[in-house]
């Protein structure tokens, strides 16, 4: 997922699009993983999540060599489309199969599955990143990503489960109960990570007067104690619980959106913005552990839903900010943002694990 970002700039060029094609064109990956989901969900019970990864895998690594090399919007669009729907796809699949595997070995696992998802993020940008600055084509880049992808799902495949999961119901549902109130908790967490996405940069520039080479250092601390916070977290939710852990890291990440925007100075803000990740870092993970004690929905139509209204978060996320921020000022947007994070430090408290 995250080979892709160092290829934005070089589609953008490459097809000659504008900020607003190019807007568009971003949102095909996200729709195609908002569209995905569901169906992932109803193949997962009827095929189990063994195939269901293989084949969203084989539609990941045809569609990237695609967005390295088309040059023109009618190839990248459906191009994009594939990648969203196959990186969708397998987040269920890979979610399903964490519930399951951590239900059966009876201690919290879910964190640590989660801080490889980070630990990837930040390889894969890097790797692809470092591939091109190396003078490799995006293609030759890109191929080689594709070959790692293949060689990993060869020596997982023997591990992946190929029952199927809970299937009772229809093969698609609105989510009803726990299920949406978790939902609707992941969908604030994930907004959250938009913020920072999009713009704890802008902030550092235009409202602390960083310059902007510096800027991307706030979106570095935070994705630095993410990751931290994921890989130590099974640790401390065994020691504490998941109910505190989502409590403490609501307050903990709205103290941070809070100190980086009220505090003057950047070293404050790059302090809050390490305070964010480290507060959000194992509230998702919890949350997907919750959904898999629940009895209101089956798990093969709970985690598409969860995880569909978490990237809605992401998908939202920014222009909500923008909107909130182009009528009132950027930071009572992000003030806005850990209000909203309380409440998911309240919502913890009333958490059923």
């Amino acid at each position: 997922m995250s080979a892709w970002a160092p290829l934005v700039p070089l589609a953008k060029v490459r097809a000659s699009l504008d900020e607003q094609m190019l807007g568009l064109l971003l949102l095909c990956l996200g729709g195609g993983s908002i569209v995905a989901m569901p169906l992932a969900g109803a193949l997962i019970a009827r095929f189990g999540c063994r195939r269901v990864m293989i084949v969203a895998l084989a539609a990941t690594c045809l569609s990237l060599p695609l967005l390295a090399t088309a040059s023109s919007v009618p190839v990248l669009f459906p191009a994009l489309f594939l990648f969203g729907a196959g990186i969708g796809a397998i987040d269920c699949a890979i979610n399903v199969q964490a519930i399951i595997v951590e239900r059966a070995s009876g201690r919290p696992l879910m964190s640590g599955f989660h801080g490889l998802f980070s630990v990837g993020g930040i390889a894969g940008a890097a790797g692809v990143t470092a591939l091109l600055s190396a003078g490799a084509t995006p293609l030759v880049a890109t191929a080689v990503v594709v070959v790692l992808l293949v060689v990993a799902m060869i020596k997982a495949a023997p591990g992946l489960l190929a029952v199927r999961a809970e299937s009772q119901g229809p093969p698609f549902a609105v989510p009803r109960g726990v299920v949406l109130f978790i939902g609707v908790m992941c969908f604030v967490v994930f907004l959250t990570e938009a913020a920072m996405l999009d713009w704890s940069a802008l902030f550092l520039i235009s409202v602390r007067g960083v310059d902007p080479a510096h800027a991307g250092l706030g979106y570095a601390m935070f994705s630095l104690t993410m990751t931290i916070g994921r890989l130590t977290g099974d640790a401390v939710v065994r020691r504490v619980g998941p109910r505190l852990i989502v409590s403490l890291g609501g307050v903990i990440a709205a103290a941070g959106l809070a100190l980086a925007t009220l505090v003057p100075g950047w070293q404050a803000a790059l302090l809050g913005y390490a305070l964010v990740g480290a507060g959000c870092s194992n509230i998702v993970p919890v949350m997907y552990t919750a959904v898999g004690r629940q009895k209101v929905m089956p798990e093969s139509l709970a985690v598409p839903a969860i995880t569909t209204l978490g990237y809605a978060g992401i998908l939202v996320g920014p222009a909500f900010i923008g909107f909130l921020a182009s009528a009132t000022s950027l930071s009572v947007a992000l003030l806005t943002i850990a209000v909203l994070m309380v409440g998911v430090a309240a919502g913890g408290l009333t958490l059923k694990t």
